[in-house]
């Protein structure tokens, strides 16, 4: 279908790290010279050839180049292997150089490939053994993140065995020689192939191929020429998925035959260690394995390829969306032709992934045309078949696992016919539950829920897939709408059963008159208590169950005896009784007439009956509720006071007795009027009670809310000169009244200006505040009036000794608006206090300090009302 284009490249590769990461891979092979020097001896020719990067990637150290000489062992192929030689140092014998020569065009990223290969040639000769001889050579480490491996330095083992007389009997043998062709530079996740047979030179010897896991480099740490150790050799460690069977994952494989290894490669570009094994076998025995360890460079490289599955089908409509396959990149130009000419102008496509809807059914040649950005092209074609309406469905019988289920194909489809069908009914602990019959059965070992999938074919190739859930019963499915019934000894009863199947039916104790016992709903007659059984069989699918069926003579009914309710009230009747219908009358105030227990709700005093049937056994009662209104209570109008206000309630009620909550804050709280003083707003709560039928109480609320305490502020008292204006200033109300109206610019307002004259020594202004409300409180201020004019008064002396008296030297502001200092030295001239504060005083200490008794200078500064600086200086006395 795809025409491959795949570049050959020399790549026989295993690797090593550090010192030895240039080091590619290696063979011990060897070649039967005939007898040698000493009587039963052969003379062996014995060859190793490495392989070593000539240009290793950058960041390897190249410090080891191709080694002139190397150490090989020679051990006894024994259990355990002894040593025959093991540091046989060897030179080079011959070098090569392989080079790739320019890379096809159209392969897009194209590595450099450039290989050394060096042989190391050993003569000798060895004594004829039964169990023959084993030759190794040991270096240290791999290459670092090979992608197949799981960690570094790893190292490897290259062997050759050669058999003894126990594998040859008398014959020779030399060893098969892995062939040294171009091996294929494989791009990631294409298709390849790569030669890896092998020559034996012993005309007819055979050979099989396959893959096994590499040898590591056993105790070796470093490159150095060190003699190897004693077989056997562990393998070294893969990491999933890949394995030494595997060593390029599931979509690779090696012909055993001709030792072709083949494939689609891995997606990850890199280095990845493989090993093939070559058993040989002489007149049809096996002699020996020989094998070759190499790693193969995956290149992070593209072809210019076109590549479509072998074909095509849509089974559901006309249309199909194409892409290509390859995943190669690069790709500049598509040209696609459907092989559709009736589609007129849509057979063809220049887009990368089209969709073509056809414009019948059949078989169609659809073919494809690739161009990358290089020039080259490539091209595939595919069988495209189209026959649509093709819908996979099925459809199944059977109840539970004794009996088998049957399942019958339902598969649509237009064109073609069905030919093949592959049910699996979801048995998961067996192997054996498919079936290719179109219309199977199938025996389920247990119960449970299984998913049965049947997919199926036509013969123009058209796949869908149905899956159902199917329930697998342990029994088949037995209702009966009732289990536990009564009825009357002159009463009959049909029993019900519901199934699919043969019904069957016993009584215990007997039924003499229980004569029709195949049908799925008898009718009985018992006239005692019995039980019936009834089995239901559905092929061989049973399950049994039971009906209990009691039987009385006669009834009774009891409804209770007479009660009463308050208006508006519901009850609920407790009915005791062994019927099984009733009916109540009257209707009004019932939830129910035909309930065991209804609700009852009546407006006024009602006598209810009922009839009670158990099948034609009747029974009779009756009962009287009587309807009295509950009381009613009406605690009166919410009210707002102020605060510290009292107000009256009244209230009214229809009962035989009240009471009022809370009582704390009520004056009489036993009358229906009490009065109501709280100091802050309170619901209280009116009861009325009622003695009777309906003895529950009833309340009502009346809130007295209470306002906010107005908290008038005249002002402080103070001080002032004759003819000064003073201004108040009031505060805690919205509306002022000032009294007396003497020396006030105004009464009715917060801030009215006081001008007191000579004539009098001192005054006491009162203000009444209001708020929103109407709600008010009262305050007063003094003023005492100094005839001498604007002063700063301080006092000579003081006696801070904590008795209360003359603590506080303070300055008196007489007709001065602001204090500007106020300020205290003692004798050394250092200031002791100071402050601006009105009202303020030395109280006689320094730093939290009583200071000694004396005397201590003071200054002063004030700005008396007219605005002039008053200025004030003097001593004052401490006294202790």
């Amino acid at each position: 279908m795809k025409r491959g284009l795949l570049l050959f490249i020399l790549v026989c590769c295993c690797c090593a790290t550090s010192f030895a990461a240039h080091i590619a891979g290696g063979e011990i092979y060897y070649r039967n010279l005939g007898p040698g020097a000493s009587a039963n001896t052969y003379k062996y020719e014995i060859v190793l050839r490495i392989f070593r990067e000539c240009n290793p990637p950058q960041g390897e150290q190249q410090t080891a180049p191709m080694p002139t000489s190397v150490i090989l062992g020679i051990f006894n192929n024994t259990s355990p292997a002894t040593i025959v030689n093991n540091n046989i140092s060897v030179n080079r014998t011959d070098f090569q150089i392989l080079n790739l020569g320019t890379p096809n065009a159209c392969i897009t990223n194209a590595p450099e490939v450039c290989y050394q290969l060096g042989y190391f040639t050993l003569t000798i000769d060895l004594p004829i053994t039964p169990a023959g001889y084993v030759v190794a050579f040991q270096t240290c480490c791999r290459t670092n993140n090979i992608a197949n491996l799981a960690g570094n330095a790893q190292g490897a083992t290259y062997t050759g065995v050669i058999p003894g007389t126990t594998a040859l009997g008398n014959q020779t043998n030399s060893s098969p020689v892995f062939r040294l062709k171009d091996t294929t530079l494989v791009c990631r996740n294409s298709p390849f192939s790569l030669d890896f047979g092998a020559v034996d030179p012993d005309t007819g010897d055979s050979l099989s191929y396959s893959f096994c896991a590499a040898y590591n480099g056993g105790d070796k740490t470093d490159s150095s020429p060190l003699p190897p150790t004693n077989p056997s050799y562990g393998t070294i460690n893969y990491a999933p998925p890949y394995s030494g069977q595997s060593p390029l994952g599931g979509t690779v494989s090696i012909d055993p035959k001709t030792g072709l290894i083949s494939g689609t490669s891995p997606n990850v570009p890199g280095r990845y260690v493989i090993a093939v094994c070559v058993s040989e076998f002489k007149n049809g025995a096996l002699i020996n394995v020989h094998r070759k360890d190499f790693t193969l460079k995956i290149g992070d490289c593209t072809l210019a390829g076109a590549d479509l599955k072998p074909s095509y089908i849509t089974c559901g409509s006309f249309s199909y969306s194409f892409a290509n396959e390859s995943p190669a990149t690069g790709i500049t130009g598509y040209a696609w032709t459907f092989g559709d000419p009736a589609s007129g102008g849509n057979n063809n496509s220049i887009q990368a992934t089209p969709t073509h809807t056809f414009s019948d059914t059949g078989k169609f040649v659809v073919k494809l045309k690739v161009t990358n950005s290089g020039g080259c092209q490539d091209s595939a074609q595919t069988i495209m078949l189209v026959y649509p309406t093709f819908k996979t469905d099925f459809t199944f019988s059977g109840n539970c696992f004794q009996s088998p289920f049957q399942f019958t194909d339902g598969t649509t489809h237009t064109y073609g016919t069905v030919n093949k069908w592959f049910w699996d009914f979801g048995e998961t602990t067996r192997t054996d539950d498919t079936s290719i019959l179109k219309n199977p059965s199938y025996l389920y070992p247990s119960a449970g829920t299984r998913t049965v999938t049947l997919i199926s074919q036509s013969d123009k190739g058209c796949i869908d897939t149905a899956t159902k859930q199917v329930d697998v019963r342990a029994n088949p499915v037995l209702n009966l709408p009732f289990k536990d019934t009564l009825i009357c000894s002159i009463d009959q009863l049909p029993l019900i059963a519901q199934g699919t199947g043969n019904f069957s039916w016993t009584s215990a104790p007997n039924d003499p008159l229980f004569t029709t016992r195949n049908i799925p709903n008898p009718v009985v007659t018992p006239k005692d208590t019995t039980l019936y059984i009834v089995t239901l069989n559905d092929n061989g699918c049973v399950k049994t169950d039971t009906i209990t069926v009691n039987v009385l003579d006669f009834i009774t009914v009891d409804i209770g005896p007479d009660t009463g309710i308050c208006r508006t009230d519901t009850i609920l009747m407790k009915t005791v009784s062994h019927a099984l219908s009733y009916q109540w009358t009257p209707a009004t105030g019932l939830s129910s007439t035909t309930v065991k227990s209804p609700q009852v709700f009546p407006n006024v005093t009602t006598t209810y009956y009922v009839k009670a049937n158990l099948g034609l056994c009747p029974a009779y009662d009756t009962i009287t509720i009587q309807v009295a209104p509950y009381p009613v209570a009406n605690a009166g109008s919410d009210a707002m006071i102020c605060y510290g206000d009292k107000v009256q309630l009244h209230a009214n009620y229809n009962g035989t007795g009240y009471a009022w909550s809370p009582t704390n804050t009520l004056q009489n709280p036993t009358s229906l009027n009490p009065i109501a003083g709280p100091q802050r707003t309170t619901a209280y709560i009116f009861t009325a009670f009622s003695q009777g039928i309906c003895p529950k109480p009833k309340s009502d609320t009346a809130w007295v809310v209470v306002r906010p305490q107005v908290k008038a502020f005249a002002g402080n008292d103070t001080i002032v000169t004759a003819l000064q204006p003073l201004q108040l200033n009031a505060g805690g109300g919205v509306t002022y009244h000032w009294s007396p109206a003497f020396g006030l610019s105004a009464t009715n307002i917060g801030n009215p200006v006081a001008t007191l004259p000579y004539t009098i020594d001192s005054i006491i202004y009162k203000v009444r505040a209001t708020d929103s409300a109407g709600c008010y409180a009262d305050d007063d201020l003094k003023v005492i009036v100094f005839k001498t004019g604007a002063d700063i008064f301080i006092p000579t002396a003081f006696t801070p000794n904590g008795d209360g008296n003359n603590e506080i030297a303070r300055p008196v502001l007489v007709g001065m608006q602001q204090l500007v200092y106020f300020r205290v030295f003692n004798r050394w001239g250092q200031m002791v206090y100071s402050t601006s504060e009105p009202g303020k005083g030395w109280d006689g200490t320094f730093g939290g300090k009583d200071q000694p008794s004396g005397t201590y200078v003071f200054a002063a500064q004030a700005v008396d009302y007219t605005g002039k600086p008053v200025f004030k200086k003097g001593t004052l006395v401490l006294i202790r």
